[in-house]
């Protein structure tokens, strides 16, 4: 779990960076120069609401974009954040580090080569069609307040490839949830979680390769998903169905955003 992650070439990172952004959209994206400002205010995640370098060579005016960037920030009501991948010049950090900001949450983007095999015990489910439920589901698992249902909602909704909404249950409650988005051959993961009260039981391991062999049968050869580095009941579920390691991101906020 602690080995060192070899970052694939900037062509592969481009395009899973961009899958990402293509299956769980921002309200707004705002371009400055290869700076995209993701910004979403009905919604709290951090992916939805962070700068995001997306080229390596891009590194100029970088104290103007800033304060650019922390407008717009401001303006919407969510703390200054940047989302550092592989995409982002070392020049941004350092320019960061400088000015006093926190690394936090580190997070591994993870790949897996679907298979028949991979799929073949998986249950034949079908996906809900009503974003409402499944979001009142989804969040009833975290353990979130209905009043968080319209922000999920909403990022849901603007999802443009398919969409496949999956809950599992247990005596009629949802206990496991997860989103899987297709668009061509890739195969995206989203919102998988599991009732920390039911957690180690196999539900978590159902609802992913339920969601993959719906995938799978619409064309998807390549799963993927992000999840939090140190999350590691998550992580070795992933590496026991096949994931593994692609490459690293972090995130940076000023010291007093956090």
């Amino acid at each position: 779990m602690n080995a060192a992650v070899v970052v694939p070439a900037l062509t592969t990172v481009r395009r899973f960076e961009a899958a990402g952004a293509r299956a769980w959209p921002a309200a707004s994206v705002h371009y400055d120069g290869a700076w995209a400002i993701r910004l979403t205010p009905s919604h709290p995640a951090k992916r939805l609401n962070c700068v995001c370098p997306l080229d390596p060579q891009d590194t100029t005016d970088m104290e103007d974009r800033l304060e650019r960037a922390a407008w717009r920030f401001g303006a919407a009501g969510r703390p200054l954040t940047f989302r550092l991948s592989p995409l982002a010049s070392p020049r941004i950090a350092q320019m960061l580090d400088e000015r006093g900001w926190t690394r936090f949450d580190q997070s591994m983007v993870m790949r897996l080569a679907l298979s028949e095999e991979i799929v073949a015990d998986a249950l034949d489910q079908i996906p809900l069609k009503d974003v409402g439920r499944f979001v009142a589901a989804t969040n009833l698992v975290r353990g979130l307040p209905a009043s968080s249902n319209a922000g999920l909602v909403g990022v849901i909704d603007a999802i443009e490839p398919e969409a496949g909404l999956f809950v599992m249950e247990k005596q009629g409650r949802p206990v496991s949830t997860a989103v899987c988005v297709h668009h061509g051959d890739l195969a995206g993961l989203f919102e998988v979680v599991t009732d920390a009260s039911e957690r180690g039981k196999g539900y978590g391991r159902r609802v992913v390769l339920s969601a993959l062999k719906w995938a799978r049968l619409r064309g998807a050869q390549i799963a993927w998903l992000q999840v939090d580095a140190t999350n590691d009941p998550a992580r070795g579920l992933y590496e026991r169905i096949g994931f593994t390691d692609l490459y690293r991101y972090h995130y940076r906020r000023p010291a007093e955003e956090r």
